[in-house]
């Protein structure tokens, strides 16, 4: 079985962006669980970024914010 797909980068990209979708579903679920609202625009925002670290950064932020803003302070 030739498994050169799964050493690839397209395999490697293809993983990166389940990561990053997995990132964002849980920052929208630690703010959905704490009541924080969101905006459309900016659901898309975190929805659609694919930087991990950003994405980690913003999770950690959310389980101690209060607002939307204080998770998206100081990208």
């Amino acid at each position: 079985m030739d498994t050169s797909f799964y050493k690839s980068f397209m395999s490697e990209e293809i993983r990166d962006e389940g990561r990053a979708k997995g990132q964002a579903e849980s920052i929208l679920l630690v703010l959905e669980a704490r009541g924080i609202d969101l905006p459309d625009e900016t659901r898309e925002k975190i929805t659609s970024c694919d930087d991990p670290q950003l994405l980690r950064w913003w999770l950690s932020r959310a389980a101690t914010a209060t607002t939307i803003e204080e998770v998206l302070t100081g990208e």
